[in-house]
This record gives C-alpha cells, structure tokens and sequence, in this order.
C-alpha cells in the first residue's frame, strides 16, 4: 500500500497565517526605517549649507549679497544649489539687516511630496538651532514636531 504525501489545507492556512503576522509586523517596520534613512539628506545637505554660509560671513561680514538684500551669499541664494538633493526642497532667507548687510539667516528642508516625506520641514539658523516641523502626511504617520532638534524616530526623538 501506499501513502500519498503532500500538505493538508490545515497546515497550508497555518502557515499562510505565520507569514500574514510576520509582515503585518515587518512592513511598517521597514518603511518607517526608510523615511528615516531619507532624513539624513536633509541633515547631511543643512550642515554642509550652514558651513558655506559661515564661509561667506567670514569672508563679507554678511549672510547677504548685498547690503540689505534678503538673498543668501551661498550659490544659488534663496534657492541653495544643492546636488544630488532627491528627498528635500532646500531654501535659504537673510535677514537682521544693518549697514553690513544681513546678519541672520534660515536654512530650510522642506520633504518633498513625491518622496512620502511631505509636511517634514528642518530648520537650521545662524545660531545653529535646529527645529523640525511636521504637518499632514508626516503627523498622520505619527511624527511630531520639536523646536529645540531635528527628529529623528517617532513620536519627536531626536
């Protein structure tokens, strides 16, 4: 006589079941890892942008291009050139202006839309404070904001 061999319906669903559980757990897991990995751009990007606004003040005694200008002494000014940037829209703005020229800046990363990163602004200033902003999309996923740091996991770690 002989036995058939194969698997029953049971244990098929059982182990359908095991693998349904383990990406249940898995999935978010890993896509909230990825966001995370995409805010090092915008980190990476503001210190490098922060570091040729310094240059520049050491050099002009201005974060402005002019005297009173409101345009960032970096290349690209209000616009900064930044290459490579794929995650984030980066903006500058001088201000505090007096007779040498702005003594003040913002530095800016604002998450791009098509990235799944929109409503996730960092900010970095003259004074190297750091502050996040987070709105729509990025709260939805349970971001928060934090005025004194960059995020860097949920709720508002830093």
């Amino acid at each position: 006589m002989r036995f058939k061999q194969g698997f029953t319906l049971i244990e098929l669903v059982i182990t359908v079941a095991i693998i349904a559980i383990l990406a249940a757990i898995a999935v978010p897991s890993y896509t909230d890892y990825v966001t995370r990995s995409k805010f090092s751009e915008a980190h990476g990007m503001l210190g490098d942008l922060r570091v040729k606004m310094e240059q520049y003040y050491m050099d002009n005694r201005r974060y402005s291009l002019t005297t009173a200008s409101g345009t960032c002494g970096i290349p690209g000014g209000n616009a900064p050139t930044v290459p490579g940037a794929k995650y984030f829209t980066f903006t500058c703005a001088s201000t505090a202006a007096n007779a040498a020229g702005d003594q003040q800046y913002t530095l800016t990363a604002a998450g791009n839309a098509g990235q799944g990163l929109e409503g996730s602004a960092f900010t970095l200033n003259h004074a190297n404070a750091r502050a996040t902003a987070v709105s729509g999309v990025m709260a939805t996923k349970g971001y928060a904001a934090n005025t004194t740091c960059w995020v860097l996991k949920k709720p508002s770690q830093c």
